[in-house]
């Protein structure tokens, strides 16, 4: 899956292993566009100081989980909630 334009390729070119450290220092100031605005490598990867990624799948991992609620669509929203006392929702139906 690649959501990250040039950050995929640059992340793919890196030499690994690498730490987060590293890739901050290269990369840190690459923008990440994101649905809701954007940020940058660094501040997605500040969540996971220390670490030491084998690959550029762990690296992009670790983008994917660090990434703000700017990567996301409506937050705090789901169809799948259910309907709080006192509201009314469709009758249910068994198939």
């Amino acid at each position: 899956m690649r959501l990250f334009n040039d950050a995929d390729e640059k992340l793919d070119a890196h030499s690994y292993p690498a730490t987060t450290e590293d890739l901050v220092e290269a990369y840190g100031d690459l923008e990440l566009d994101l649905p809701n605005g954007s940020e940058t490598v660094g501040e997605a990867l500040r969540s996971v100081p220390g670490e030491v990624f084998s690959d550029a799948d762990d690296a992009r991992y670790a983008l994917y989980s660090g990434v703000s609620s700017k990567a996301i669509g409506r937050k705090f929203y789901s169809d799948r909630d259910p309907y709080a006392v006192g509201e009314f929702g469709p009758e249910q139906v068994s198939f």
